[in-house]
């Protein structure tokens, strides 16, 4: 409670720039998330600029825009958590983050990689030549605003043209979705789970992209979001 009202205190005033210090180095685990979940809430609401000063690095890289690491009085790198994590500038930074749980930090937004879709209209004959055409084995069905409807498989589309079923009929409905902004240690399960890729889908359900493992070990290994993207269009 103390840190709550000295955090109000602090906005009393409606200061330009807020400055915090270690605001919450002395506190318990559980509470210290909690007041990091409050102070992005206000964040949010009152669009005030805050300079918080930590070495505690996942709380850096948890609230932080943009992260300025110092050694010996200087500033050796300047950028958003993900660059910090994915381009240190030198090898200080690198030493600096290597122990981060990189699953905890980037996002289903930071691996994606673009779907192979298709529409209702144009039928399991189609969707089937499309795979052969792009070499994948299965499709994302949309509508016509790329909202997501289900997913078709090669077997699955040659059972609808030999069964005279309609690609709505034959596609699987069941594939996992997330947000872009799901944690990746939060996507384990369901793509653990199912034998399609994770669907990223927007508020309105609209297809963005997809995470496969691959996108992910290869995050998770160090490797750079270009690598990640290569790796998806070689497979």
């Amino acid at each position: 409670m103390q840190q709550r009202v000295g955090l109000a205190r602090g906005l009393a005033n409606d200061p330009d720039v807020l400055l915090m210090d270690e605001a919450f180095s002395a506190l318990d685990p559980l509470i210290r998330k909690d007041m990091q979940d409050e102070l992005l809430e206000l964040q949010s609401k009152m669009k005030k600029t805050i300079v918080f000063i930590t070495h505690d690095l996942n709380e850096a890289l948890r609230i932080g825009d943009q992260i300025a690491l110092m050694k010996d009085g200087s500033i050796v790198q300047i950028g958003s958590p993900e660059e910090i994590l994915m381009q240190p500038a030198n090898k200080y930074v690198e030493r600096f983050v290597e122990d981060v749980d990189l699953s905890k930090v980037l996002t289903a937004s930071h691996v994606m990689v673009k779907a192979e879709t298709i529409t209702l209209e144009k039928g399991p004959r189609v969707a089937l030549q499309f795979m052969r055409d792009r070499g994948v084995s299965s499709l994302y069905v949309v509508d016509k605003g790329m909202r997501l409807l289900g997913v078709i498989t090669a077997d699955d589309a040659s059972n609808a043209i030999k069964n005279g079923l309609k690609l709505e009929e034959a596609m699987d409905r069941e594939a996992p979705t997330a947000v872009p902004e799901t944690l990746l240690h939060e996507l384990f399960e369901l793509m653990s789970n199912s034998r399609f890729p994770v669907s990223i889908t927007d508020e309105s359900g609209r297809l963005k992209g997809i995470v496969i493992k691959g996108a992910v070990l290869a995050a998770l290994s160090g490797n750079s979001l270009l690598e990640v993207g290569d790796q998806h269009e070689s497979a």
